[in-house]
């Protein structure tokens, strides 16, 4: 059994405010969607770090929010999610939500692949974008 954590890291120079809020709310995703922590990797980045990924393991030439890499095992969580915190930025002012809500679904969504949910066809993205909104109502600061 890997040790159960959430890590977070940054190759910019976002920072990932009051940390232990994020990791209490990603623990409480995964167990309601009844799985297992192993350990989990949130990697931010630029838009330009991100775009290298997605052309060198994916094969996509394209911009992107969010690339998660599933090394999970049966009912075990484990991955790397790496988030552009450019285009949480764009996609805040597009969208008109604050980047921390915007922030917060593209964290949630990255779980949500691990957990086995898709969002390549319109029936999936929209059952995606309802477990996000489900997933951000957890999300509590501590007092």
């Amino acid at each position: 059994m890997n040790e159960q954590t959430i890590n977070f890291h940054s190759e910019n120079d976002f920072q990932l405010e009051d940390e232990k809020s994020f990791d209490n709310w990603i623990r409480e995703i995964i167990e309601s969607e009844k799985k297992e922590l192993g350990e989990i990797n949130y990697i931010f980045c630029d838009d330009h770090y991100l775009y290298k990924i997605n052309l060198k393991f994916l094969d996509h030439d394209t911009y992107t929010d969010i690339i998660s890499f599933d090394n999970s095992e049966g009912n075990e969580l484990n991955g790397d999610i790496f988030i552009s915190t450019d285009r949480v930025t764009e996609n805040a002012k597009e969208y008109n939500v604050d980047f921390s809500e915007e922030l917060k679904r593209v964290m949630s969504h990255g779980i949500l692949h691990l957990c086995g949910y898709g969002d390549k066809s319109e029936s999936e993205a929209k059952e995606m974008r309802q477990k996000e909104d489900e997933k951000i109502a957890l999300f509590h600061v501590e007092q």
